[in-house]
């Protein structure tokens, strides 16, 4: 019996001990300090123009300087109450009014180094500036110029920063008045801590709600292109389920030909059988694999339509119907009416009263006007409305908003033209034009095709 050992080998920096949450939580506190405040600090990051919302001209030009100039003139502030409040005059009272407004300038090119310049400047001004009683460690002007630089960098950056900053404020604020401060009686470190506080609050819900408002927006964009695409995929599953009927007509058609063909010629050659029976056979399966397509796109609750697809011909029963909802529609009709291919004539059917549909929902009361024009190279349609009698007084009825996107698809299915759009009284108009070849053959009409149809 052979007894094998394993010896396992202990790194040389040894074996990795598992942190604790808190040590982990305070890590990535001390990593996002370094990131927000250390990391580039004094880099140079210009504040930018305001957005002038698509306009131009010299006004608006110059309102994108609008944010640099409110900074400057709170910058100028800061500087004002400084040379107020400083005792004496000289070169003292100028030093801290330039101090003061030094880091305020600072936010417009470096914010982040502007707060580090802000809590210099006010330990050399509450030097120089000889401050007392409630002026320690910020003095009248280091205060409002400090107050200044928190709100302007926490505005360009973000509220994690701001928190930061807050922090190190207090911070400062505590050792200066430990270790600087012990002989004197107040100092107004409570009164920054809580303004400063109340203002980053302020900042901090504000960038929310942007990040929100833009969180929204996004999500409001994905949707309406998703319906849209959904949208796209509904219609022209419903343009399949729809001309369905019409390609098994046909189909039906050429598999009863093929087989009464033999029959309408006394001792036909075997070939000839043979050739109509394999037109028979491919056409059936042609219907079979076109009932399992039909199978796959239909939905659930789609069930099979148990009457022949629409034409023009049903035309005049449609309007019909519509004049009994209270619509005052007219038809006319120019041109040399004929036979159109069955794909034409359903897909015009649908049009007219897709178009009829939007003016019952869209401008209730309105009349619409039908014209079918028959030319040389296609069909013309034109579905106009006028507006609403009166407007507002009845709402108008919400619909699916597949309309106009049905419509497009049957005309583009059939490599025709359309326009759709308002009309200057107010109204509605939708123009399409159907191209139909000029030696198109007349569409078949055989009685024995109905059975294998209903099958199909």
């Amino acid at each position: 019996m052979t007894e094998t050992t394993h010896t396992q080998t202990t790194p040389a920096g040894g074996a990795e001990r598992p942190r604790s949450p808190e040590w982990r939580l305070t890590a990535d506190a001390l990593r996002g300090l370094r990131q927000d405040l250390f990391d580039d600090a004094f880099a140079y990051r210009p504040l930018p123009r305001a957005r002038s919302g698509g306009r131009s001209g010299r006004t608006t030009r110059y309102a994108g300087w609008t944010p640099h100039a409110a900074v400057v003139a709170l910058g100028a502030l800061a500087m004002l109450v400084a040379l107020a409040s400083t005792s004496g005059s000289g070169l003292p009272s100028l030093l801290c009014g330039l101090l003061a407004l030094g880091p305020v300038l600072l936010t417009l090119a470096r914010p982040v180094g502007a707060f580090w310049a802000s809590l210099g400047a006010t330990t050399v001004a509450s030097v120089v500036g000889g401050a007392t009683g409630m002026d320690w460690p910020w003095g009248p002007g280091s205060f409002v110029s400090h107050l200044v630089v928190l709100t302007v960098v926490a505005i360009r950056t973000r509220p994690r920063t701001a928190a930061w900053m807050w922090v190190l404020t207090a911070l400062y604020g505590f050792v200066t008045d430990t270790l600087l401060g012990w002989d004197r009686y107040d100092t107004d470190v409570a009164p920054m801590l809580i303004l400063s506080a109340l203002i980053l609050l302020a900042v901090t819900v504000r960038h929310i709600r942007q990040e929100a408002r833009q969180e929204v927006t996004a999500q409001q964009t994905v949707t309406a292109v998703e319906r849209s695409r959904r949208t796209l995929l509904e219609e022209r599953t419903t343009i399949a389920r729809e001309l369905h009927d019409v390609v098994a007509h046909h189909m039906s058609v050429v598999a009863i030909q093929a087989e009464a063909a033999p029959y309408r010629v006394q001792n036909p050659p075997p070939e000839l059988e043979k050739a109509f029976a394999t037109i028979r056979e491919n056409a059936v399966a042609a219907l079979t694999e076109l009932r399992r397509v039909l199978g796959v796109v239909r939905a659930e609750d789609q069930e099979a339509p148990d009457a022949p697809q629409p034409t023009l011909a049903d035309l005049d029963a449609l309007l019909a119907n519509v004049r009994e909802t209270g619509l005052d529609v007219a038809k006319a009709v120019t041109g040399a009416v004929r036979e159109l291919p069955p794909g034409v004539e359903l897909s015009a059917y649908r049009i007219v009263q897709e178009a009829l549909s939007n003016t019952l929902r869209h401008a209730p009361g309105a009349s619409a006007r039908v014209e079918i024009g028959y030319v040389l190279g296609g069909l013309g349609l034109r579905v106009v409305n006028g507006p609403p009698p009166a407007p507002g007084s009845v709402e108008p009825s919400p619909g699916a908003g597949h309309g106009v996107t049905g419509m497009r698809e049957r005309v583009s299915m059939l490599n025709g033209e359309m326009t759709a759009g308002p009309t200057a009284d107010g109204g509605y108009e939708v123009t399409v034009f159907l191209p139909v070849p000029a030696a198109a053959p007349a569409a078949g009409d055989t009685g024995d095709a109905d059975g294998i149809e209903d099958r199909a």
